[in-house]
């Protein structure tokens, strides 16, 4: 099977070590002998999201996501299209707060969001950093947060999951990230892909799925990454 991941601004969007989650996606398929094809999306490309199979988007510097903000409004509807047909979005920090309705820096702009996520982010003087864990219903998530931004679900929007240590979207509700449909937010970097390949292939099922293919995936050898989850369980909060 041949499936196309997308990637979301590489060029703004591209701190954090976030691009660990594109080579994992690439490696799992191709380790089990899918085809991937590779698409960046820079600002002012055209592109039609309804024609992939993955989107990832990362974190960036407040310049960088100033940057993408406005070209990423202007293909909300398309998203909107392609979030209905089934498409599996991947958002982590920067691109998960523009993937809600609205961010307003900590200087008080106002970033206009995607609106997939019925959510709203506030930027902060306060930085919530450190190691991170998350319940979720495909198991516990780890990895590691670094945002300024403090990120509030209306009461309908589903978080990810709930904090099991850590501070989550805003260090408050323990709430982590956000889902709908087959659109995933978070703050976990880490980054979270290689942390935790049994998330991955939940979101390589859910695409091969809606292409029609096979889900019953071919077992991988993931000790060393088991194990390393067990060390960053016992590292400092």
């Amino acid at each position: 099977m041949k499936l196309t991941i997308t990637h979301l601004y590489p060029a703004e969007l591209n701190i954090y070590g976030d691009w660990g989650n594109i080579i994992t996606l690439r490696k799992r398929l191709k380790w089990r002998g899918d085809t991937v094809e590779y698409q960046p999306i820079h600002i002012g490309d055209d592109y039609d999201f309804t024609q992939t199979d993955i989107v990832f988007g990362g974190g960036g510097q407040d310049k960088g996501q100033i940057a993408a903000a406005d070209d990423l409004a202007e293909r909300a509807p398309n998203i909107h299209r392609a979030v209905e047909e089934g498409v599996v979005f991947l958002t982590v920090c920067g691109t998960f707060q523009l993937f809600g309705n609205s961010f307003t820096t900590a200087t008080g702009s106002e970033l206009p969001g995607v609106g997939v996520f019925d959510a709203e982010t506030a930027g902060s003087q306060e930085r919530l950093t450190g190691n991170m864990a998350i319940q979720t219903r495909w198991g516990e998530l780890v990895g590691f947060e670094n945002h300024g931004g403090k990120t509030y679900l209306s009461a309908g929007q589903s978080a990810l999951g709930r904090v099991v240590y850590g501070n989550g979207n805003n260090g408050e509700d323990r709430f982590e990230g956000a889902i709908d449909k087959n659109v995933f937010g978070t703050y976990l970097h880490g980054p979270l892909l290689p942390k935790n390949p049994h998330f991955t292939d939940e979101l390589l099922k859910r695409a091969i799925e809606r292409r029609g293919g096979d889900t019953a995936l071919e077992p991988l050898d993931d000790s060393l990454a088991e194990r390393a989850v067990e060390v960053a369980k016992q590292r400092p909060q």
